[in-house]
């Protein structure tokens, strides 16, 4: 069975989201999400933040960053303004944004970002196949740079291949299962365009991240993974959903007891580096407190 197909199949045990992950502002998104407890871009911030702030040391100068599944710019809003998850879930449900026009919820948020002090440090450039979300993290201020691409079906154009050139730290929290190594396949021309990015992947234990790994040893990158801790996701959308995935876990060999069983989806920490920067600093002493 081919990765695509496995990565497919697995998805099929998940609460489709689709519905809602392409709209022309985030509400309906973030209504749905706050009722499963949605946190993993909360609990990856700590590790992105050390990660940026080791490479800001190294270059002295801004750390652009690609998001990957950026959906509306949900890490661009925690990374560059300080933001959490609960303040995001506030201002996008509150009640005068009910009635509004996407038009004027894009107004609204040019502002209210604005108004936010932002990190001068760190410019964020988000990719995700939702082109609406895309649209609406430009136009709201969120990302300085969108890419509405699916790279599992297309290539990357010449244009895109160009804005990405800068990329210091390719960044997701739950893309992977979506994107299989033939995305990152096309992705690392460009981002290994005369340096080498450090990637940082948030991967539900759902998904091997084997073959991606592999993809990524073959352009000079060592992967580790970092031992001993789970994060934490969301939660399950419903007892079938639970059910589906602890079988799933087991099928694969993966022991759910203790951690999905207590009914929520868990993911793992994997950071690819320069074989040069792994060996000079491991990810437990890099990640330290």
């Amino acid at each position: 069975m081919s990765v695509d197909t496995t990565f497919m199949s697995i998805n099929e045990v998940k609460a489709d989201m689709d519905h809602i992950y392409n709209q022309s502002d985030p509400r309906a998104y973030f209504h749905e999400l706050k009722k499963l407890d949605y946190a993993i871009p909360d609990t990856a911030k700590p590790i992105f933040q050390k990660l940026i702030g080791h490479l800001q040391q190294r270059q002295h100068d801004t750390v652009h960053v690609l998001d990957l599944g950026c959906s509306y710019g949900i890490n661009a809003a925690i990374l560059k303004h300080n933001l959490s998850m609960d303040e995001l879930y506030e201002h996008w449900g509150q009640k005068k944004m009910t009635d509004a026009t996407s038009e004027e919820i894009i107004a609204y948020d040019q502002q209210f970002f604005a108004d936010i002090d932002a990190s001068e440090e760190i410019e964020v450039i988000g990719l995700d196949p939702a082109e609406n979300a895309i649209t609406f993290g430009v136009e709201s201020g969120l990302l300085d740079e969108g890419l509405a691409l699916n790279l599992e079906t297309e290539p990357l154009s010449a244009l895109a291949t160009g804005k990405l050139t800068p990329v210091n730290l390719v960044t997701s929290t739950g893309c992977v299962g979506y994107m299989t190594e033939k995305s990152f396949d096309r992705l690392l021309p460009a981002v290994t365009e005369g340096h080498q990015p450090w990637i940082a992947n948030f991967v539900l234990r759902l998904f091997p991240f084997d073959a991606i790994a592999k993809s990524l040893d073959k352009w000079g990158y060592v992967t580790e993974k970092l031992e001993g801790q789970t994060f934490f996701q969301r939660e399950f959308a419903s007892d079938d959903e639970q059910e589906q995935v602890l079988k799933q876990l087991r099928d694969q060999g993966v022991n759910p007891s203790g951690l999905e069983a207590e009914g929520h989806f868990l993911a793992e920490f994997h950071l690819s580096r320069p074989m040069k920067d792994a060996a000079e600093v491991p990810i437990e002493r890099l990640l330290q407190a």
